[in-house]
């Protein structure tokens, strides 16, 4: 029949964990976690190392997905599509940028029939969740934020010189300095600022490191499964009365086991996997199911579709000076990351006896940067590299919002993480690939990413196994809106290169993309030469949401259409991607949820947002 308890959470991510961690409050709801993934790894506390967890299949789902309207210069076509798979999901595998979105993206859910979910009735789960530490470094309004919750939220430390000269930049642009979360967040002219980061004393904060770990992961009312990976929800009766009962798994074995839930199965795997795991169930849209030979059980038509995401195109300078190399990069992780085959020091430690003096003090110095980064928190490594942000309108439309977002990436990375993680061949790219990606090369990108895409994609099941991966169609570019907004947005990240206070290098464009549009360096880069440049090289920025949007297939209170007992909590449920990270946005549907269903079954909370 399979173990009993009150809720089973699917999944172990961004809400899936604040909702078991907030849920087993109570000592006598008995909860239990089921995570496809295990606990995270040592290297991802460390910020630098995001990229590091991407094409890993022990933290990273590895999906792949049908890039529509662009992708022509990724291998095979197909954009890259990470997602994490482990305690903590995405928030542990994300660039940790503590993004909340513009008060009128909830306003703007409200109004479509979000009830409940407006600016000023999401806030207070947003602080109820955040840890902000205090910087100067940054203007923040005060009233908009919380210093006492158990997200940590801060500044890296030190400030990289890139991300302040892109602040100073933008500033010179005409984009005024301010707080991105703040409860105005501006209007056309937006805001600019080094970014909030989910981090904390140099760490990553994820929802595992924030909610689970420790004391609460083990409370005795809460069993935290991992390796489990779910095949379906177990349904009771037909008709009006179908009623989630359970869940049905496999575990690190291989053999099928099943969880029972008496008041509720939550699923929050995210914009991918819960609808993944609903169609497995029975529930999406009939002929999809039927056409890979799943019963349908409950003709749920929007079930995987209105997909949204976003979708950047980084420019590349040469930035001698400013920009972080990849030599200083691995020196600042320490020894382990210097080792053979990739770096000087000898695969085995072992042997570390008879260094020359020269590779004596490279690895003594890495020791002194990892050990200051591991005790006090400061160092390169507290760095994701992506630490800076603005935020405008383009005047295209959605003005409701910000549609633009800008951003600085302070190093041009190396040949290995262009081909694993972004899918080009720099050879392709570059006309000298390894002069441009050499290891003492410093570069940056400064990122050009509109926020509102009007394009939507959809997930699909390939066949009725739950071990078959879905198929993932972006549809990026179908609205032709979206190319529009795309090249008014890479027009704001070239004004603010020519701000820059220091000397960039000449742009550098995809060698094919610039043949083809007689480019030379120095040019102004046509309208058409950036549309090619999109088809080509834009990338996804791991936004996935709204596959189960909230007024198609779950209600207000995320309770799915048509079943009992049953509801989404995740990115999946926003009506429409926020405008900016998407990770914040996540974590708060999680507390909301939480609460939601503890108002429900009379679930004591230790902290209560909403009143009555």
């Amino acid at each position: 029949m399979g173990e009993g308890f009150d809720v089973v959470v699917v999944g172990g991510g961004s809400a899936g964990a604040v909702i078991a961690a907030r849920l087993s409050e109570d000592p006598s709801t008995r909860v239990a976690l089921l995570e496809a993934g295990g606990p995270p790894p040592p290297a991802e506390a460390m910020p630098v190392a995001a990229a590091a967890l991407q094409q890993d299949p022990d933290t990273d789902w590895m999906y792949t997905a049908d890039a529509g309207g662009c992708g022509l210069g990724l291998a095979e076509g197909r954009m890259m599509v990470p997602r994490g798979k482990m305690l903590g999901g995405s928030s542990g595998i994300n660039y940790m940028a503590y993004v909340r979105g513009h008060p009128g993206d909830f306003d703007a859910w409200a109004a479509a029939g979000a009830t409940g979910w407006s600016y000023d009735e999401v806030l207070p789960y947003f602080k109820k969740s955040e840890g902000l530490a205090p910087s100067g470094d940054i203007v923040i309004d005060t009233d908009a934020h919380s210093t006492t919750g158990a997200l940590g939220v801060s500044v890296r430390a030190p400030v990289l010189p890139a991300a302040q000269q892109f602040v100073d930049a933008a500033v010179a642009a005409g984009i005024p300095l301010g707080d991105y979360n703040g409860r105005d967040r501006g209007g056309p002219d937006g805001v600019v600022s080094l970014l909030q980061t989910t981090t904390r004393d140099g760490k990553r904060s994820s929802t595992y490191h924030a909610f689970l770990e420790g004391g609460p992961e083990q409370r005795p009312n809460l069993e935290v499964i991992c390796h489990a990976q779910v095949t379906r929800v177990l349904l009771d009766g037909d008709g009006d009365d179908l009623r989630a009962t359970g869940v049905e798994y496999r575990d690190a074995d291989g053999t099928t086991q099943v969880v029972r839930a008496e008041r509720e199965v939550i699923l929050s795997g995210g914009a991918v996997g819960s609808p993944q795991v609903l169609m497995l169930s029975g529930i999406g849209p009939r002929a999809d199911l039927e056409a890979v030979g799943i019963t349908c059980v409950l003709d749920a038509p929007e079930v995987g579709k209105h997909l949204k995401d976003h979708l950047q195109v980084g420019l590349f300078f040469p930035a001698p000076g400013i920009g972080v190399s990849m030599n200083e990069v691995g020196v600042s992780m320490g020894p382990d990351a210097l080792r053979a085959p990739a770096g000087p020091l000898p695969a085995d430690p072992a042997d570390d006896a008879s260094l020359p003096p020269e590779l004596q003090g490279l690895k003594a110095e890495a020791e002194r940067l990892v050990t200051e980064w591991a005790t006090t928190g400061h160092g390169l490594v507290s760095s994701s590299l992506y630490d800076a942000s603005a935020f405008v309108s383009t005047g295209l439309g959605d003005d409701h919002t910000h549609d633009a977002q800008l951003a600085v990436f302070v190093t041009g990375y190396n040949r290995e993480i262009w081909q694993r993680c972004l899918r080009v061949d720099p050879d392709d790219y570059f006309e000298d690939a390894d002069a441009a990606l050499a290891a003492d090369a410093e570069s940056i990108f400064v990122l050009a990413n509109p926020v509102q895409p009007h394009s939507e994609g959809e997930i699909r099941l390939i066949s009725a196994d739950p071990l078959d991966h879905p198929d993932i169609r972006m549809n990026y570019f179908d609205d032709p809106h979206d190319m529009d907004v795309m090249v008014a947005v890479l027009r704001r990240a070239l004004d603010i290169a020519e701000h820059w206070p220091t000397e960039l290098g000449p742009l550098v464009l995809p060698k094919a993309v610039a043949t083809k549009h007689g480019y030379q360096p120095g040019d102004r880069p046509s309208d058409a030469l950036l549309e090619d440049m999109a088809r080509h090289y834009s990338f996804t920025v791991y936004h996935l949401t709204s596959t189960c949007r909230i007024g198609s297939v779950v209600d207000p209170e995320l309770r799915v259409l048509g079943v009992g007992g049953l509801r989404v909590a995740d990115a999946s449920v926003m009506p429409n991607v926020v405008s900016g990270n998407t990770n914040a946005a996540a974590i708060m549907i999680g507390e909301k949820a939480a609460e939601m269903i503890a108002a429900d079954h009379g679930i004591q909370l230790a902290e209560r947002v909403a009143t009555g």
